[in-house]
């Protein structure tokens, strides 16, 4: 994930997004660099207009995310089984017989 952030970032600032530049960005941030993942983010993102994900991503409706999820809280919504209650004498009864 904290390559696609440096990507992000680096994006941002007008850089070129290289392996060699989002290792370096990641070692900034204090981590420990990957060129295999730094290369495979690189590959992901070559026909990628970031600017262009970003602003198509930040126009789509709220609402239209909302929906599958609320539609689904009632599936997921499933009432407890109800315990039984029991007297206070069966309770009772219950802890005399560890006692003998």
């Amino acid at each position: 994930m904290e390559y696609v952030y440096a990507a992000l970032l680096l994006d941002a600032a007008g850089k070129e997004i290289n392996e060699k530049s989002l290792m370096e960005v990641v070692k900034a941030a204090g981590m420990s660099p990957d060129e295999a993942r730094a290369k495979a983010v690189v590959s992901s993102l070559k026909s990628v207009n970031i600017k262009e994900v970003i602003k198509n991503a930040q126009s789509a409706p709220v609402a239209a995310a909302a929906a599958p999820a609320a539609g689904a809280a009632p599936a997921a919504k499933k009432e407890a089984p109800k315990e039984e209650k029991k007297s206070e004498e069966e309770a009772a009864g219950g802890l005399a017989g560890l006692f003998g």
